[in-house]
């Protein structure tokens, strides 16, 4: 009796739970694990995938494989990932836009607030406040001061309606209180293009994209959006520390599973994550990307999500931001 106990525990520690009376569940990871990216090969969210993907592979001693899923702003992979079943062996690539500003549509076939569980919030992506050169501001301030004057006057460009480039731009207004255009493109490639042509004047763009174009000097940098300074662009203030002091506006990017694996699978889970995120060559990747690593554990996880729904909720009903 005493061998038999002890060999039920491994099973137990890794939150796998009994079947039936007679038999039990093989441990995880007992076949090819899937993570689902809701968005085409190639992004952010799929480099960051796939980077996690491969260490976790070798800890696991099993195959991760990464299954690009996209369209409707992610939420048909999220979809699926939040009706496979509970054994972990099904996972999500989410980030800010399934995860903390689904408001944004009226209708969606699941609810990510109660269908998909956080394992861990994987990192932070900031975005870079920058101007054409022909707009009279250098810094954050001046910016501000200038939208103030000439309300409606300065025309923000995003990679589409409901985008988090278009979010970041609507909170700006918001806390600084001025009122500037927005004008949504097909992607941020787009607007990039308008911007350096003038025919734009300002963005809230992707950290990656801005160091070869202020190099340049095709833009003018006047700010990063996160809380903390960006080595990407080592001369750009945080907005908190230029002029909005309650201003932080981020793309963010987790690891979810169903909601319905169980809370010691979900630990492991969290735990065998953020290991890997700590290693040293993830970490210089993730800065290469522009991105600020996270890790957080299980419960700050949640605690982040509530916190950022929130605010981007309150965000998108005072801009009426819809998408259908």
């Amino acid at each position: 009796m005493l061998r038999r106990s002890l060999g039920v525990l491994p099973l137990a520690a890794l939150g796998v739970l009994p079947r039936s009376a007679g038999a039990q569940s093989a441990p995880f990871p007992n076949r090819p694990v899937r993570i689902v990216v809701p968005f085409a090969a190639g992004g952010t969210a799929d480099v960051l995938a796939r980077l996690v993907g491969d260490r976790l592979s070798a800890k696991w001693n099993q195959q991760v494989i990464v299954d690009n899923r996209p369209g409707a702003g992610g939420n048909i992979g999220a979809e699926q990932v939040a009706r496979a079943p509970g054994d972990g062996h099904t996972l999500l690539l989410g980030t800010i836009g399934i995860h903390a500003a689904s408001s944004i549509y009226s209708r969606l076939p699941y609810n990510p607030d109660t269908d998909l569980a956080p394992v861990t919030v994987l990192a932070e992506m900031p975005n870079a406040i920058i101007v054409h050169p022909s707009v009279p501001a250098r810094t954050l301030r001046e910016l501000i001061g200038l939208a103030r004057q000439q309300p409606g006057a300065l025309t923000f460009g995003s990679a589409g309606s409901g985008s988090s480039t278009h979010m970041a731009g609507e909170l700006f207004m918001q806390v600084a209180g001025v009122r500037m255009v927005h004008a949504p493109y097909r992607g941020s490639a787009a607007a990039l293009n308008d911007l350096v042509a003038g025919s734009i004047q300002v963005m809230f763009e992707n950290v990656p994209t801005v160091p070869p174009l202020a190099q340049a000097g095709s833009v003018r940098v006047l700010a990063v959006t996160s809380a903390e300074p960006v080595s990407a662009l080592p001369d750009a203030p945080p907005a908190t520390q230029a002029g909005l002091p309650d201003y932080v506006a981020t793309a963010w990017m987790t690891l979810a599973a169903p909601s319905s694996v169980p809370a010691p699978l979900l630990q492991r889970l969290n735990a065998d994550t953020v290991a890997v995120l700590n290693e040293p060559p993830i970490q210089q990747r993730l800065a290469q990307l522009g991105a600020i690593k996270r890790g957080l554990s299980v419960d700050e996880s949640r605690r982040f999500f509530a916190e950022e729904t929130q605010k981007w909720t309150r965000v998108i009903q005072t801009a009426d931001i819809r998408v259908n």
